[in-house]
């Protein structure tokens, strides 16, 4: 028997919107925080503004997930639709049509012509879906589970800063939560291109670099208004 390989494509769907949530728990949270630090914020302010971020986050990620990947549910969803009611009202069109695909993907005319009649008579919605919309099981939009993983991952990243925000001294709140954030975001992104299959270097740094950049603006905002008012 032929060694069975290893995919990642069926992870997509969950895999991005928990690597979001988490990237987006622990970037906006932390600069929430280093934000207020460096306004002059009193520790009780940050750690509830950082709570509010927090909750008000993860409920934003949820409903945004949601509502996202509902409408590519409902696109999809449409499509094989009208598939369906092609295959009904035109059938020797639609087996033509996977003729026409599989000839352009490198089959013989006469090779092509017996796999379409062959997936037609088996299941003839699932070859289009696949062939001709590239619809699959693997990769069909599940609102709920995206919506899910994503309030989830990023109340997950959201209590990394908050958490040493809490521990560290109000005076070195600044440096230990912009440092934790920078390992956590590495973290993520190490793991993220693991789950994904690919190499971790590349990601952690490109989410690290990302999330340095963030805090250093929200910092350099935060200080400017601190200052004015």
């Amino acid at each position: 028997m032929p060694r069975a390989e290893a995919h990642f494509v069926n992870r997509t769907g969950w895999l991005r919107a928990a690597v979001l949530g988490a990237n987006d728990g622990v970037t906006s949270t932390a600069s929430l925080i280093v934000g207020i630090a460096a306004a002059g914020g009193s520790r009780g302010a940050i750690l509830t503004a950082a709570a509010a971020g927090w909750a008000a986050g993860a409920m934003a990620m949820a409903a945004g997930e949601y509502v996202s990947v509902s409408s590519q549910a409902d696109s999809e969803a449409a499509d094989l639709e009208r598939e369906r009611r092609s295959l009904k009202e035109s059938p020797a069109d639609e087996t033509r049509e996977l003729e026409q695909i599989y000839e352009r993907r490198g089959l013989p005319p006469a090779l092509a012509r017996d796999v379409a009649r062959r997936l037609m008579a088996k299941d003839a919605l699932t070859a289009h879906a696949r062939d001709e919309l590239g619809l699959s099981s693997a990769r069909r939009a599940n609102p709920i589970l995206a919506a899910f993983a994503s309030a989830v991952s990023f109340s997950a990243g959201a209590a990394a800063p908050t958490l040493f925000a809490f521990l560290s001294p109000r005076e070195a709140t600044i440096v230990a939560v912009f440092a934790a954030a920078l390992a956590f975001l590495a973290a993520l992104g190490a793991v993220g291109g693991l789950l994904g299959g690919a190499r971790p270097v590349k990601p952690a740094l490109r989410v690290a670099f990302w999330g340095a950049l963030a805090m250093a603006v929200t910092a350099g905002i935060g200080a400017l208004i601190g200052a004015l008012v």
